[in-house]
């Protein structure tokens, strides 16, 4: 009964959407303020109706009531709770229900908390957010419905996937999802900007916060992704360049330029067409990246669906939202006037070459990662683009990206002197050219890609650094004064220093990470010992034993520096009982210096062991720089400036726009 609830509940809300995509829309058309008005009740309503059902389904896979079909193939009644509730959205149509939660969840924010949108552009904004979930509302009642019952109803399920019985993987899609339909608000604005013909430095100040959100929660999920391949999928790796890799990425790049360029609206009313435009691609490429997990085109861990029906059903969706928002776009910008003017060198020049490299990196990995798919569509047979395509595309334009990154938030506004802000970084410089030197000397024999890419992140780190202290004239100033400015500043600043310093340690955990490892395969005897980078592991041999849902093999290692005992290591190969599936489970040493990395294989039938054991230098700094990262957007988010006071519009006649006073 709960189920047959929730399916009436996603009916509902159907409806719900139906009316709120096109009554706010007349209203706004025609200044009918009850019309208008009705958007923001409708997408509350929608709301509650979409969680109800996603409830009803959670309870399913909860009290494991098999006679529901999703629940029957993805769950058994011998697993943890945790992957229970995580088996909810470890299928196609629960994620579904997920994506549709969280879009109905970001239209219920706009109404509760848009009260300083003008009524017609909220309406605007929420109708067309209705719009994307009556498409994929419609998606799921007709072919993905997650509450379709399963006669007779068998006595047990088939489990979840065992690689996504893990603890990152059951909160990677959630948070993964929030920034993924996140930027369907931006997507919302723009349309909605379209329609009325108008951008200015109110609607960059509105839009900017929901962008922020999507990216810092994208930001998390594909960094809490990377992590769980690292250290379950057992061959040490943290990217691979997987087509559903790049389907998160994707709008990730773009969505930090929209986030960039979003300031040069609000700052100098410039580039008001080209960020409408960023923002209707960085949605559109989420909808690629659904497309991708769901249409059946693609074999992954990652994937969710191979039915192709259900893929064609999400390509006509594809077509009318991204065909359509393009071909408004084609129409209703040319009419959008310009801003204003600024010279090359400056901040505004500074962000537009970081849209333009991010937007590139986002085209090469978009023809890499589509080019073999449309190949094999046409008939021209299969083609592999790996890792080598895009470490040769891609990595080139960041180069001149996190070069620039150092300069350009020390050039002025409009005009800017490229002399004087290279003069300010003189230490930096001299910083980073001595750090290429020892870091060269210290890794002599190895590639030297790595002492350039260290230099890379100390540049990057000792030029934001820099960009602080002059924000806050330190040393030019008393001490006290200077931090008084430090605890004056606007959030958002150090939010900035945070996220640039986050990429500084990105760059070095995966220069240590990929070009200064360390690695060993061995088939050991017990109580035999192995040296790798300072370490001595000796193998103390093999332990069975059984978890709640399966039987594993352990490894068991004893780690030694210097003559003195570390730690116990335990490297697991997991048998689980439902399906025969078998996992791996790396042993893993991390400190600030480096990883201690160890995974089992199979053995020799001799009693001895196949062991691979890798030391990864830096990886840490990876975790703790996607970190930084996140935690600089949401410190961006926090500042009162983002949240509230957006400036009022212009009116005919009327003096420029002021951002209201902050409380």
């Amino acid at each position: 009964m709960i189920a047959e609830l929730g399916h009436f509940a996603l009916i509902l809300s159907l409806c719900v959407a139906v009316a709120q995509s096109t009554l706010p829309l007349a209203g706004a058309a025609r200044n009918h303020g009850g019309w208008m008005a009705l958007g923001s009740a409708a997408a509350i309503v929608q709301f509650f109706l979409v969680a109800f059902a996603f409830t009803a389904l959670m309870h399913a896979f909860i009290v494991s009531d098999f006679s529901v079909k999703v629940v029957a193939s993805n769950s058994h009644s011998l697993k943890p709770m945790l992957y229970k509730i995580s088996g909810v959205w470890g299928n196609h149509e629960g994620s579904m229900l997920l994506w549709v939660l969280i879009l109905s969840l970001f239209g219920a924010l706009i109404a509760g908390f848009g009260s300083n949108l003008p009524p017609p552009l909220r309406a605007r904004v929420l109708a067309v957010q209705a719009m994307i979930a009556v498409g994929f509302l419609l998606f799921m009642l007709i072919t993905s419905n997650p509450f379709e019952r399963l006669f007779p109803p068998p006595a047990n399920g088939n489990g979840l996937n065992p690689l996504l019985q893990d603890p990152g993987l059951a909160f990677h899609p959630p948070i993964l999802y929030v920034g993924y339909v996140g930027f369907s608000i931006a997507f919302s604005f723009a349309v909605a900007a379209l329609i009325e013909g108008r951008v200015d430095a109110a609607w960059a100040r509105w839009v900017r916060p929901w962008t922020l959100l999507a990216w810092a929660f994208l930001t998390g999920g594909i960094a809490l992704g990377s992590w769980w391949a690292y250290y379950e999928l057992g061959w040490g790796g943290f990217w691979y360049w997987d087509p559903v890799e790049n389907a998160s990425f994707m709008p990730w790049l773009v969505g930090t330029a929209l986030l960039h360029s979003a300031i040069v609206v609000e700052r100098r009313d410039a580039l008001k067409t080209w960020t409408i435009l960023l923002a209707i691609l960085t949605f559109s490429l989420s909808l690629i990246g659904t497309f991708l997990v769901r249409s059946g085109v693609l074999t992954s861990v990652h994937a969710f669906a191979v039915d192709p029906d259900r893929g064609v059903f999400i390509l006509v969706l594809l077509i009318i939202s991204i065909g359509g928002s393009l071909a408004l776009y084609a129409w209703r910008a040319p009419a959008l006037k310009g801003g204003g003017l600024f010279a090359p060198i400056s901040r505004e020049g500074a962000l537009l070459l970081n849209n333009l490299l991010l937007t590139t990196a986002a085209a090469t990995v978009f023809i890499g990662t589509l080019y073999p798919l449309l190949l094999e569509a046409v008939g021209g047979g299969k083609v592999s683009v790996g890792p080598p395509f895009f470490n040769a595309t891609f990595v080139p334009l960041m180069v001149p990206l996190v070069a620039a990154l150092a300069v350009g938030p020390l050039l002025a506004w409009k005009r800017g002197d490229l002399l004087g802000a290279l003069s300010r970084l003189k230490i930096a410089g001299a910083i980073t050219a001595v750090a290429v030197v020892l870091c060269a000397a210290l890794t002599w024999g190895r590639p030297v890609l790595g002492a350039i890419a260290m230099g890379f992140a100390i540049w990057l780190t000792a030029g934001v650094l820099t960009e602080a202290a002059e924000r806050i004239r330190l040393g030019r100033i008393p001490l006290r004064q200077s931090m008084a400015r430090a605890a004056g500043l606007p959030r958002s600043a150090w939010g900035m220093t945070l996220a640039h310093i986050g990429i500084a340690g990105i760059i070095a955990g995966a220069a240590g990470a990929t070009l200064w490892q360390q690695e060993i395969i061995r088939v050991m005897q017990p109580n035999q010992t192995m040296e790798i980078a300072g370490f001595s592991l000796t193998f103390d041999g093999i332990q069975d034993t059984r978890g709640p849902n399966y039987l594993t093999r352990q490894g068991l290692f004893s780690v030694n520096q210097n003559g003195k005992l570390v730690l116990k290591m335990r490297a697991e190969r997991r048998n689980y009982l439902v399906g025969g599936q078998q996992t791996t489970e790396a042993a893993i040493h991390s400190t600030l210096a480096g990883d201690l990395y160890a995974v089992i294989g199979d053995s020799d039938g001799k009693g001895g062991q196949t062991v691979h054991v890798y030391y990864k230098p830096l990886v840490p700094w990876m975790w703790i720089g996607s970190a930084l990262m996140v935690l600089g957007g949401f410190v961006s988010l926090s500042d009162r400036r983002l949240r509230v006071g957006a400036p009022s519009r212009k009116r005919a006649g009327s003096s420029p726009a002021q951002p209201a006073p902050a409380e």
